[in-house]
């Protein structure tokens, strides 16, 4: 992060919030899975395995192929086009988010989520230097690990006293697009997923734009 230049990391934590938007939409909608959050999803496959649950295992489980899926199509991209690569990936996530708000339109259920699910795990190839993701835009476990390494480091001293403060937006931005996720399900169920698309959108031609820049 401390690497990346300042409009990247304004354009990361609108990326983190919409990730949260959605995962809200998600879990809120569709029986408590997420579209974003892998490790939530690992957690119901286990505990459906581990009770007989099979449905419950089956949804977890292709909910993480899913997510999976989407990091290949990212990385693929990224190696065809390594000059115009966030751009062309923000383009996927734009595409995939249609898709699941025009499913949603008539028939909102597991399609939807995987679709939705895709859409996440393309996402996280947006900021992928030499095949690894530098910045994970949907699980902020790792968003709150680093800060506080960093904000240990600044507590002991290290010259880069601010380091951790990029880290904490990030999970900000993801927690209130979270929020307004929530919010806006409640209030215009399916509908609201074509804010997402509308966002992704217009986080592609910012893309797009900081490129010719």
């Amino acid at each position: 992060m401390q690497r990346t230049e300042p409009p990247l990391v304004a354009l990361a934590i609108c990326l983190a919030g919409l990730a949260g938007f959605v995962d809200a939409m998600a879990f809120t909608s569709l029986g408590g899975f997420f579209a974003s959050f892998m490790s939530g999803n690992t957690t119901r496959l286990g505990v459906g395995l581990g009770t007989g649950v099979r449905s419950e295992a089956l949804t977890a489980a292709a909910l993480v192929l899913s997510f999976v899926s989407g990091v290949i199509v990212a990385t693929v991209i990224g190696r065809a086009m390594p000059n115009g690569q966030r751009a062309a990936v923000m383009a996927g996530v734009t595409l995939l988010l249609a898709l699941a708000a025009g499913v949603a339109v008539f028939a909102p259920g597991a399609v939807v989520l995987l679709l939705l699910a895709a859409a996440m795990g393309l996402e996280n190839g947006i900021f992928a230097r030499d095949g690894e993701v530098s910045i994970g835009l949907t699980y902020m476990t790792g968003s709150l690990v680093r800060m506080g390494q960093r904000l240990a480091g600044a507590l002991m001293g290290d010259a880069e006293r601010w380091a951790w403060l990029p880290w904490l937006l990030l999970w900000a931005g993801f927690a209130a697009g979270v929020v307004l996720g929530a919010g806006a399900q409640l209030r215009w169920g399916w509908t609201a997923l074509w804010f997402a698309v509308a966002a992704a959108g217009g986080l592609t031609l910012l893309l797009a734009s900081v490129r010719r820049a």
